[in-house]
């Protein structure tokens, strides 16, 4: 399943390699890629080994809340 998340706190480089990181280390998630300009992560995952809300909440761990 491919979901484009809203991801505010996004503004450079670095926020696209912290949100990349941390979503790609998760089970279940095959792909990642940050769009900086339109602040927003397109998600690629398996929602039969990991639940949207896992990649919610570790969006917000890391200091990058989301939304649809």
């Amino acid at each position: 399943m491919q979901e484009t998340l809203a991801v505010p706190d996004i503004s450079c480089d670095h926020c696209k390699r912290a949100v990349e990181g941390a979503l790609g280390d998760l089970d279940g998630v095959n792909a990642a890629t940050v769009r900086v300009p339109e602040k927003c992560v397109d998600v690629d995952y398996d929602p039969a080994v990991i639940e949207r809300d896992k990649i919610f909440h570790t969006l917000q761990e890391a200091g990058y809340p989301a939304s649809i």
